[in-house]
Formats: structure tokens, sequence, C-alpha cells
């Protein structure tokens, strides 16, 4: 049976608004490789370890903001790409959006290339 990519894209941004350490940690441990790696144009993390502290940075600078899909996901055989909105809670302009491009074994992450298309000027 194939991966379904649009759920390990869900699932990918269900991580990224875990805040419970712990909780959130069992969320990567499910979800990436051992090996995975995540690169976006400030970020290069490499393994479970830096892609946990990764996040919980990026947490720690948009406090309160949540992660959401923002369209349908593109995939073919193992690698899928999506935008995603970061924002306030019902906020109708996002503050930054990006799109992602996620590489798979079977039905976990392998690697994650982000881009950056709307960042805060300040």
């Amino acid at each position: 049976m194939p991966t379904d990519l649009t759920t390990i894209a869900q699932r990918y941004i269900a991580v990224w608004n875990e805040t419970d350490a712990t909780a959130r940690r069992a969320k990567i441990e499910a979800l990436y490789t051992a090996d995975a790696g995540y690169t976006d144009p400030l970020f290069d993390a490499k393994g479970r370890d830096q892609i946990d502290a990764t996040i919980e940075a990026a947490q720690q600078q948009f406090a309160g903001l949540v992660f959401s899909l923002a369209g349908p996901v593109d995939a073919h055989h193992d690698t899928a790409r999506f935008q995603w909105h970061l924002g306030a809670p019902g906020a109708e302009e996002p503050l930054v959006i990006g799109f992602d491009v996620a590489v798979t074994e079977g039905d976990r992450l392998h690697r994650v290339y982000g881009f950056l298309d709307k960042v805060p000027t300040s």
C-alpha cells in the first residue's frame, strides 16, 4: 500500500504545533527516520535531536502562533511539496508563508527542505 503523503504532511504540521516537549519528541520519533534532516534558510538540522531543537526555537520565536497547511499536498513517488502558513489562530492573514519539499522513506520523513515566501520585515 502506498504511503499517504498528505497524512504525512498533516503529521508534520502537527509536530511543529506540539508545544509539550515530551509529546513533541514522541511525534518526532514516530515521524522522522533516525538520520532525518531538515534544512531551510535559517537552520540545517541533522537527526531527531537537532530537528526537535529547531522546532522548539521556532516555537519560542513565534510563541502563540500556529502552523497550518495552506492547500493541497502535491505528491509523487516518495516526495511531497506543500505550502504552509504561520499565524495567530483564526487570523485572516498569516505572518509567515512558506513551502516545504519532503522526501520520505516508507511512512517516515527522511529529508525536508523548507523555503520562506513571506517573512516579517521587522
